[in-house]
């Protein structure tokens, strides 16, 4: 019997892109026919373009592209991770709609998942993005790297395979935002790489602003490092000793020269906004992992879906 692959695709606003995404996967997936049955499934994430309705039209021609709409736009890192648990096949593999990461990559997840891999996953060390996104990218994967409790894979794009043992137990895990790429490495599971130069979006815009990056930096953070708040212990014990040892000496230089030494306001000032300053900066990275707390004691679903397209009633 055939081998069936799952393949997810996330979107939001691809009009653009959805109609190429579905010719190129199905080109791809007709090399490998002979020893493969495939599904297409698209989560849209209550697109406002006219991604659903270029979605539906290629339903009503192939009944292996399947569709789920959210009830609103659930962010990025949700309507993904709900939609690898909706996928039944042997392998899923997980690539995105804007075709920067290129659909013929499927050939290569589906080889090395053959060769005995439960995890494989698209890195890519080059990119024609621009210099400053680039040296961005490589302090926050080093600094990630550095203070996880896991090993990482630098550079991964989100895109891979994950072997049906791999989903089976993200089905058992209550995690109502994970982050996904530390996840699967957190596991264990065996895993690989495959590399690749991205290129550039062709078309449509890019949906990850500022604040989706830097929601994923301090998620990555939450999820799998301890090393900020035990940071925070370690510095609090340094600076109340330095601050010890500097009013010693200002207290020493005092009753030495206690005409000529004045006090001033300037020290006081600056160790109180200093001090102010880290006190601020920690309640911030505090705030995070309570937040983080506060998300998983809501237990809220990954997504609500408004419908599903051409999935069976055993699917549902």
């Amino acid at each position: 019997m055939k081998k069936y692959i799952s393949i997810v695709t996330p979107c939001f606003n691809e009009a653009d892109n959805i109609a190429e995404l579905y010719e190129r996967i199905r080109s791809t997936m007709t090399v490998v026919s002979d020893d493969y049955r495939y599904e297409h499934i698209v989560i849209d994430n209550a697109s406002t373009d006219d991604t659903l309705r270029i979605s539906k039209e290629i339903a009503l021609k192939d009944k292996r592209f399947k569709i789920i709409v959210n009830n609103r736009n659930y962010g990025p890192v949700r309507s993904p991770y709900h939609g690898l648990l909706s996928a039944s096949g042997d392998a899923v593999i997980l690539i995105a709609a804007d075709l920067q990461d290129p659909p013929e990559l499927i050939l290569k997840f589906i080889s090395k998942w053959e060769a005995g891999f439960d995890v494989v996953m698209a890195v890519k060390p080059k990119s024609h993005e621009s210099l400053f996104m680039k040296s961005i990218r490589k302090i926050y994967y080093n600094a990630i790297s550095h203070i996880s409790e896991t090993p990482m894979e630098n550079n991964a794009t989100g895109s891979g395979l994950f072997d049906r043992k791999v989903i089976n137990v993200l089905n058992l895990i209550s995690d109502p935002y994970p982050y996904f790429r530390g996840l699967v490495c957190d596991l264990g599971f065996s895993r690989c790489t495959v590399e690749f130069i991205q290129p550039k979006r062709k078309k449509g815009t890019s949906k990850a602003s500022f604040y989706i990056m830097l929601d994923q930096a301090l998620l990555a953070m939450t999820k799998h490092s301890k090393f900020p708040l035990r940071l925070m212990t370690i510095l609090g014990l340094f600076l109340g000793a330095l601050t010890l040892f500097i009013s010693l000496i200002f207290l020493l230089l005092k009753l030495i020269y206690w005409d000529s030494f004045p006090l001033g306001l300037s020290p006081l000032l600056i160790g109180m906004f200093f001090i102010a300053s880290i006190q601020f900066f920690f309640l911030g990275i505090i705030g995070e992992y309570v937040g983080m707390i506060l998300t998983h004691q809501r237990n809220m679903p990954h997504v609500i879906e408004r419908e599903r397209i051409n999935f069976s009633p055993k699917d549902n």
